[in-house]
């Protein structure tokens, strides 16, 4: 079956058994590596990607499901010169310890942070099932939280620099005036 779909922001087609999961197309037939197998029954979170920004388990998820849809896998979240806030926080608070499962964990902390920018424990807790085998789930969390300051920062950074753009000569710390 021709399946066509983007990856990472770049148009794909694969000539595969419709029924191929869709992590085994990506790893094996497209040769990205980050994402990974785990358990091969969608629950341990290790083969999360994106669909059109939804966090999905890819293991499970039939290639011809991403036909006409955005997938993003963790080499196409960030890059070295601009990594995502996510990837930026794994990073600044050494979360990983063996670091397999660490790609879907990523992954599924970037949608909800989309999803919730500035999620509780809780959003956390009911979103991010993802499994972890050296429990770092203690520092995933936080990593979290983390991630959801730097985005802020980002955006923050973002809307002053699209106000010098339109003229705007508030300061930049919303006292307002000019200078």
């Amino acid at each position: 079956m021709i399946v066509s779909f983007s990856l990472n922001g770049e148009a794909r087609t694969v000539d595969v058994p419709g029924d191929t999961p869709l992590l085994w197309v990506v790893r094996d037939d497209l040769g990205l590596k980050g994402t990974k197998f785990g358990c091969g029954l969608a629950a341990c979170g290790s083969c999360t990607l994106h669909v059109d920004g939804e966090a999905v388990r890819s293991c499970s998820l039939p290639v011809q499901a991403a036909e006409g849809r955005e997938v993003t896998t963790i080499e196409g979240l960030g890059d070295p010169e601009n990594p995502h806030p996510v990837q930026r926080a794994w990073i600044e608070l050494i979360v990983p310890q063996c670091g397999y499962c660490q790609p879907g964990f990523m992954m599924a902390a970037a949608a909800l942070l989309a999803e919730t920018p500035n999620p509780t424990d809780d959003d956390i807790d009911a979103t991010i099932t993802n499994i972890c085998r050296c429990a770092t789930h203690a520092r995933v969390r936080k990593a979290i939280h983390r991630a959801a300051e730097l985005a802020a920062e980002v955006a923050a950074g973002a809307r002053t620099a699209e106000g010098r753009r339109n003229g705007d000569t508030s300061s930049e710390d919303g006292a307002g005036g000019d200078r």
